[in-house]
């Protein structure tokens, strides 16, 4: 808000025409720009905080509990609104955590609430949707299945499309929904990156041999250490690795006849976190499978999933018939233990990182904590610590273990573990893995901490 140009929507065909919510960056517009003013908070609000209501007449907070968690992720805040305008709720830092507007159905709120850790916040989009606007809810997944089924049909004809399988919840309902759609002129394939968990590729091939699809894995791993090399940013990271990653789909493509689509698992939380509009809203991480692809590939992208959140999408998949185990799969990020590996990738590294993993999820399907935790994985940390194993002085790599609740992967909680289980799991980490002596316990929130490390 407070930066030299930022983004600025026209509203003078909406505001006191029509409904209207801003939501946090929203509802700070809509105080600055109409008389009120936003500056630099005293203290930034990241993550959890508690609503007070003020006015409970206010028909966006009918039914609303006093005092309901809310999902914060803001460093500036309101510091005064327009002389029409009522403060509607605040929190404990922040004094306009929401508002309305006298003689028209406009409101603002600074909190997110359509994320899982806001606890009423579906309940206040509701009130909103339903009670202010007058909106009727029909969308189920069924008819997400049918709509979506009957657009690939008209969109893609009888043109043949290669999808890249990646195992995960995303890919695999996309790459139903296209089979729906296409049949056998879908060409699935699953590329082997050398970033995968320990045995996975595999796994993953064998998991699809029931579905009816046509796939084909693509040992590519040498390629993608190739292109590594040397390589420690983050970002330069997810570029060489979706340079590669589109190579081998290059090279792919031209072996299915006539191929004229890439198909993609990208989801909407892929699209905001990849894509930075002019203004404050930052490119948080970028994503191999957002966005076109380069002039020298001749295919066009479609992303049938692109709308919808994870929780949405294993909603699909369920009316779609897939495996329950293939739908609780926690999601696994696309450029793999890539970004769970600061610094460096090399082959070792991944050895490493690959054992510990293993013993970590392995652990958590043993002790009936799997499905309790929305994602959970190992991080590889380029820092060396003090050990003492035997009589022996050890100077060895420590890893961090990370386990989160979530519905959307837009925020993220970390998951309370039993101690004992921890214990188990680092003890046996330490053990058995051969280059580790250290092992820690992330407990930070999304946000302001994103759930992977890079």
């Amino acid at each position: 808000m407070r930066e030299e140009n930022p983004p600025k929507p026209e509203l003078k065909d909406i505001k006191g025409k029509l409904p209207l919510l801003g939501v946090c960056y929203g509802a700070q517009f809509l105080a600055h720009f109409f008389g009120g003013e936003v500056g630099k908070s005293n203290s930034r609000e990241y993550g959890r905080a508690h609503l007070e209501i003020m006015d409970k007449t206010c028909p966006i907070f009918n039914d609303v509990v006093n005092d309901s968690q809310v999902w914060m992720s803001h460093a500036d805040t309101i510091l005064s609104i327009p002389a029409s305008y009522k403060i509607t709720a605040s929190t404990h830092d922040v004094k306009v955590a929401a508002f309305s507007i006298e003689g028209e159905p406009s409101y603002g709120i600074q909190f997110h609430p359509e994320v899982f850790h806001s606890t009423e916040g579906t309940k206040i989009l509701k009130n909103f949707v339903y009670g202010v606007c007058k909106c009727t809810g029909d969308w189920t997944p069924s008819s997400f299945i049918e709509t979506t089924v009957a657009e690939l049909k008209t969109k893609l004809g009888d043109d043949r499309v290669i999808l890249g399988l990646s195992g995960g919840v995303d890919s695999t309902v996309a790459a139903m929904l296209l089979h729906k759609a296409i049949g056998k002129n879908l060409h699935c394939i699953f590329v082997d990156n050398g970033l995968l968990r320990k045995n996975e590729f595999q796994k993953v091939l064998d998991s699809y041999q029931h579905l009816g699809l046509n796939v084909k894995g693509v040992d590519a791993s040498a390629k993608f250490y190739k292109e590594l090399h040397g390589v420690s940013d983050p970002e330069k990271k997810r570029k060489a690795i979706g340079k590669v990653f589109i190579d081998v789909f290059d090279e792919e493509s031209k072996l299915v006849k006539d191929a004229k689509w890439l198909a993609q698992g990208t989801i909407y939380p892929d699209v905001i976190e990849s894509i930075s509009v002019k203004g404050p809203s930052a490119t948080i991480k970028s994503h191999h499978n957002v966005g076109g692809l380069p002039d020298y590939m001749k295919l066009k992208v479609v992303e049938p999933l692109r709308s919808l959140f994870k929780d949405e999408v294993r909603r699909v998949g369920a009316a779609l018939g897939l495996d329950p185990a293939l739908l609780n799969r926690h999601p696994f990020p696309g450029p793999g233990l890539a970004i769970r590996i600061l610094g460096e990738v090399t082959a070792e590294k991944v050895r490493i990182i690959q054992e510990v993993d293993a013993i970590f999820i392995d652990g958590l399907k043993t002790h009936d904590l799997y499905n309790t935790v929305w994602q959970a994985g190992a991080i590889f940390l380029p820092i060396q610590s003090v050990g003492v194993m035997g009589d022996e002085r050890t100077y060895e790599y420590v890893v961090a273990l990370r386990a989160v609740s979530s519905t959307d992967g837009m925020t993220a909680d970390w998951c309370h573990l039993p101690y004992e289980f921890l214990a188990k799991i680092s003890n046996e980490i330490i053990n058995k893995v051969k280059g580790v002596n250290r092992v820690v316990y992330d407990i930070s929130s999304k946000p302001p901490a994103t759930i992977e490390w890079e």
